[in-house]
């Protein structure tokens, strides 16, 4: 079965992407929502968004991702305290994140779960760089989600989407369905990504007697591996670890300290690196496995 929604609806790609980022922004506001709430045990859903220092309603006019904030200036109409720039930068960056998914999948039926992966792994970087946890409520279901989405569009469209399929389904014999493949190319995936990041934060621990990482990093890898595939993931813990080794260079030399044991949030180097495996980690590997000329 090959399904798609160009049958139903395919507006040009350029256009197709306009419509995602203006989703996206909206989104993104929703997103900032659970990137102050969910910390905090709130909930996401009630009550109504209030001013953090005079508790007071956001009218919905003052709630236009982007275009409230530059309206206000940055300010609360009522009390004329000062919102966090980091607002608008979730739904500018959302914004900008599907349109870029989707010019990455065209108007196709991954798509929608390709934003959710998307969405999901934003809200993780925000929360990890505030408040340096990777929380349960996200990483769980993110799990679950990635699994039903190995099956699911295996099953509908193909293995041509994920990866790692069309060469893992060459492994099975023909009478295996493309969704278990695919489920299983998931499980060889979590295993890649939080069982790798786990033997090495175990391993730092016995031998440096420090923690090296938390367990919201490898459950958070345990959802990318899953969703991604086994190659990607190998590429996103590269892309993870040389990006935070750089950043934490960068933070010694601007501090003049050589203290190894400082604590950065990895988790936002590793969904940094996973949305880049999403959108051309596939190119890379390949250029990079391809024979040098």
């Amino acid at each position: 079965m090959n399904l798609s929604l160009e049958n139903a609806f395919a507006p040009p790609l350029p256009v197709a992407c306009a419509l995602m980022g203006v989703l996206g922004a909206m989104i993104g506001s929703f997103l900032n929502v659970v990137i102050h709430r969910l910390p905090r045990e709130q909930s996401i859903v009630f009550p109504n968004s209030t001013c953090p220092r005079c508790h007071a309603p956001i009218k919905f006019y003052d709630n236009i991702p982007i275009l409230s904030f530059l309206i206000l200036r940055g300010h609360c109409r009522a009390c004329g305290a000062r919102i966090s720039p980091r607002y608008p930068a979730v739904e500018a960056v959302t914004a900008l994140l599907f349109a870029a998914v989707t010019w990455h999948d065209g108007w196709s039926f991954a798509l929608p779960f390709d934003l959710a992966l998307a969405a999901s792994i934003l809200a993780l970087i925000f929360i990890d760089a505030e408040h340096m946890i990777l929380p349960n409520a996200i990483t769980y279901p993110g799990i679950l989600f990635a699994l039903i989405t190995r099956a699911v569009v295996a099953y509908l469209t193909g293995p041509a989407h994920f990866d790692d399929l069309p060469q893992l389904i060459t492994l099975f014999p023909p009478a295996y369905p493309v969704w278990l493949v695919s489920l299983i190319g998931a499980a060889i995936g979590a295993l890649a990504g939080g069982g790798s990041l786990w033997l090495m934060g175990f391993l730092w621990e016995k031998l440096r007697g420090v923690e090296a990482m938390g367990f919201g990093d490898v459950k958070m890898m345990l959802m990318v591996g899953a969703y991604l595939g086994c190659r990607l993931t190998f590429l996103t813990i590269l892309l993870g670890a040389l990006s935070g080794y750089l950043a934490g260079i960068s933070l010694m030399l601007r501090r003049g300290s050589r203290d190894l044991q400082m604590m950065l949030p990895f988790g936002i180097f590793l969904g940094s690196g996973s949305i880049i495996s999403l959108l051309i980690g596939t190119r890379i590997i390949d250029w990079y496995a391809s024979p040098f000329p």
